[in-house]
């Protein structure tokens, strides 16, 4: 990722990925959220479909939405994902004992967690350990979409 970049996204200039956004919070060694964190904490906020950002991977093929607002290290956070038709979405591995919790609401979903694999289909939900490289594969010929709640350890 190139100074040229940074400068492009923090002026506005640039709309960044779903991956240059997490490269990003790796580097710093926040949350995933901080970087994406619009509301104030406390009381009651709406995140309405119609004005909700939706981060797009490069390929446009993977999106991501945040339901509620982000920016508390220590809260979960909870994702709406889409996924188009033979598509593949890599996630790095997160920072040790960092959870997943997710559930498929249509179509089909083969989820790779290091060497395991599992597919889920409308209904079917998992929870894993995703400090290990994972991968989102949608294997079938339709959207698939699905919900996730991340928890990161608390801090030591």
């Amino acid at each position: 990722m190139s100074r040229t970049l940074l400068g492009q996204i923090e002026i506005g200039r640039a709309a960044p990925s779903i991956g240059v956004v997490w490269k990003i919070a790796q580097t710093l060694g926040v949350p995933f959220s901080a970087l994406l964190s619009t509301e104030p904490r406390g009381g009651t906020a709406v995140t309405h479909r119609a004005t909700a950002k939706r981060l797009l991977s490069a390929d446009q093929r993977f999106s991501s939405r945040a339901l509620f607002p982000l920016g508390d290290p220590h809260a979960p956070e909870f994702y709406e994902l889409w996924l188009a038709p033979h598509s593949r979405e890599d996630a790095e591995a997160h920072r040790p004992g960092t959870r997943e919790n997710l559930v498929v609401t249509a179509g089909t979903l083969e989820l790779h967690i290091g060497r395991d694999v599992r597919r889920l289909t409308a209904g079917d939900a998992i929870v894993f350990t995703a400090d290990v490289d994972h991968n989102y594969v949608n294997v079938g010929r339709e959207d698939c979409w699905f919900y996730l709640v991340m928890w990161y350890p608390p801090p030591r």
